[in-house]
């Protein structure tokens, strides 16, 4: 089986190398960088360096591959349209001008249901992104999805905030000790392990599912307990909270996992890792 990975980050990298491990796949990767293109050949039979919105280019990636992980990431808050939206219009056209690909799987954000007051949300609770950003990965997932088709299945993952080797928790929170934030701490935070998104992309390409899935564990822990609980773990200073601010968080809601794990997916982390 041929795999097409669009956008070889943190995730991309890491599904690229189990695959490789599979003797029956063939993995070729994109990257907008050139410098990453020796890193990459570690991990994929075929590294194409692209830019998402290049029609051509991604039509020649696209030739007799099976499958498609779109993994794109945007690397400053002014190229989110062009990594999400530009990648997966320029995806489509590309699709319809190619027989060969039958499943494509894309890990979204579980940030488009925006703010509910930590109220639960599955996938049929209607999207309500209340950033430019969760607007524009929404419009991703619906650009997918209208190239559903019998002969192509589409797969969305809508992830929670992404950890895992090289990116702890303790790292990506490592300015905020003894900080100050906003509001009460009560919002609620939905994440998942790196092991975990490896282990759901593999699953959704051997039970080639089709729609949209949440991809979080099972902790829905609120800011403050987990800041709490990470901090005391690592001796580092609290955080302050002061709740004659509202928080600023674009998105507070309770993200339910049971439609994967009711398809047969078992979280290999579902508490958090501190």
């Amino acid at each position: 089986m041929n795999i097409a990975i669009i956008g070889c980050g943190y995730v991309g990298c890491a599904i690229a190398q189990y695959w490789q491990q599979n003797p029956n796949l063939t993995v070729t990767a994109t990257t907008t960088t050139p410098e990453r293109v020796s890193q990459l050949q570690k991990v994929a039979h075929k590294v194409v360096v692209t830019q998402g919105n290049d029609r051509e280019k991604l039509i020649n990636v696209l030739k007799n591959q099976d499958v498609v992980l779109l993994s794109v990431g945007a690397k400053s808050a002014d190229l989110y349209e062009s990594a999400y939206l530009d990648t997966a219009k320029t995806l489509v056209a590309a699709l319809q001008q190619n027989s060969s690909v039958k499943q494509v799987i894309y890990t979204g954000s579980h940030s488009v249901y925006g703010d509910r007051n930590g109220k639960w949300v599955d996938e049929e609770t209607p999207p309500m992104p209340k950033s430019r950003n969760g607007e524009i990965l929404k419009a991703t997932e619906d650009i997918l999805l209208s190239a559903s088709s019998e002969k192509l299945r589409i797969c969305i993952l809508r992830l929670g905030g992404i950890y895992g080797p090289g990116r702890e928790l303790v790292k990506i929170f490592s300015r905020v000790p003894g900080t100050t934030r906003p509001g009460d701490g009560s919002d609620i935070t939905n994440w998942i392990h790196l092991d975990d998104i490896v282990g759901a992309i593999e699953f959704v390409r051997q039970h080639p599912l089709q729609g949209i899935y949440n991809l979080v564990d099972d902790a829905h822990l609120p800011s403050k307990i987990l800041l709490d609980t990470l901090f005391a773990k690592h001796n580092l200073a609290q955080v302050n909270w002061d709740n004659t601010v509202n928080s600023n968080r674009p998105y507070n809601a309770t993200v339910s996992n049971q439609k994967i794990k009711q398809a047969g997916y078992k979280l290999s982390h579902p508490q958090m890792t501190f």
